[in-house]
């Protein structure tokens, strides 16, 4: 509505700004292009500052949004990227300053392209397609190499003619694809799994030259990336040159910077080889000679050892230690044997002094009754009882006498 003012009734700076305010809040949500300049997202804050540029008219705006909507395009948007904004116009009355509020941010051209690259990618890797742990090892030499490549095209000469310098022995398969178009996913795809089925190659390549990124979406194609996942056999992917990082990339077994690269990876050099293998002979060789220097050393000093020099020496010196002993023994053994026998001797003299029959043979007897009881006195004999007499040099028997006392009987 159309305010009526003059010199003598002006409207105040606040009341316009509120107006301006009022007439922006009736604008609805637009959709604006352009080039962003500027961009501020500070760590842990929820919004997110950006300066939208017209380059044709050089006027700029600023824009506000909230961090999850940047965050959705965020790995493809940064500065100097054009973008298309929903964004609705929003009036700051205190300032005097029209800003806008971005609901929703779309990269346009290739970054529209790369954002859909991306979330592939993101996808593809939450698949598992991506991880380390499903990279195969390239052979160290291999006898069939398998390349897929465009016809006559300079990654195919760079790929062959670097591999056959580094060795010259090493064969080829190659598969000649469109590398660009319509037709290249298919192809490609194609020309790995013949590849893949033959049993005699060892490790494919695919190859391509530098291009832009229109030029390389074939190989970013999630057909021919699980494809390539799917493979027994190990693949390479040279793709482009070293800012290049098409989906393939990430899948294959090895990434190369460039096709040159590539043949350097899969193929050894002959000469390289040679001289490795001199290394390692020299040093095999010094390790034996020092192994064998050491033993003699060792074994001239074990043999320089007396027990060694003169093994009889500490022979003959033994034989005559164990003489020694053996003449101690006897000389021991002798004394001790004539020290008990004096002992027994001793021992003897005592017992026969001792005897009952030393005693016998000075003339005196014993008497034994029947059960072999000596005779004390003579209440231990009965009248008419036969004893035994012995003496030194027999016995005989005997009858009690009580009147006359005991007599010899038979």
């Amino acid at each position: 509505m159309a305010v009526n003012t003059s010199p003598e009734t002006p409207l105040p700076v606040g009341e316009v700004s509120r107006l301006i305010g009022g007439w922006i809040d009736r604008l609805g949500a637009v959709w604006v292009e352009g080039q962003i300049t500027q961009l501020s997202r500070r760590p842990g804050a929820g919004v997110v500052f950006l300066t939208l540029r017209d380059p044709s008219y050089d006027i700029s705006v600023s824009v506000t949004c909230y961090r999850q909507v940047f965050d959705a395009v965020a790995d493809v948007v940064s500065e100097g990227a054009r973008v298309v904004v929903l964004a609705k116009p929003e009036w700051y009355a205190p300032r005097g300053q029209l800003s806008l509020r971005a609901a929703e941010i779309r990269p346009v051209g290739v970054g529209e392209l790369l954002a859909r690259l991306e979330q592939l990618k993101k996808t593809l890797a939450a698949e598992g397609l991506f991880a380390a742990e499903r990279k195969r090892p390239l052979p160290f030499l291999p006898q069939l190499v398998g390349l897929v490549c465009g016809r006559a095209s300079a990654a195919e000469r760079d790929v062959l003619e670097n591999a056959r310098h580094r060795w010259p022995a090493v064969r080829f398969e190659v598969r000649n694809v469109a590398v660009q178009g319509v037709h290249a996913v298919p192809q490609v795809v194609q020309a790995v799994k013949e590849l893949d089925e033959l049993d005699d190659v060892d490790v494919i390549i695919v190859a391509r030259g530098g291009g832009s990124v229109e030029d390389l979406l074939p190989f970013s194609d999630e057909q021919l990336i699980r494809s390539v996942s799917a493979c027994r056999t190990p693949v390479v992917s040279a793709i482009g040159h070293e800012p290049d990082t098409p989906l393939l990339d990430y899948v294959a077994d090895l990434r190369a910077s460039t096709p040159t690269d590539a043949a350097k990876k899969v193929v050894p050099d002959v000469g390289e080889e040679f001289e490795r293998v001199r290394l390692l002979r020299d040093r095999a060789r010094r390790c034996v000679e020092a192994f064998v220097e050491r033993e003699e050393r060792g074994l001239a000093h074990a043999l320089a050892r007396p027990a060694i020099e003169d093994p009889h020496r500490m022979i003959d010196e033994r034989a005559d230690q164990v003489t020694s002993l053996v003449d101690r023994g006897r000389r021991c053994l002798g004394h001790h044997l004539d020290r008990a026998e004096s002992e027994l001797t001793h021992t003897h003299a005592r017992v026969v002094a001792l005897s009952p029959a030393a005693t016998l043979k000075r003339g005196y007897a014993v008497l034994q009754k029947a059960d072999g009881h000596a005779v004390r006195t003579p209440d231990d004999v009965t009248a008419e009882e036969r004893l035994r007499a012995r003496v030194a040099e027999g016995e005989f028997a005997v009858r009690v006498d009580v009147e006359s006392g005991p007599r010899v009987g038979g």
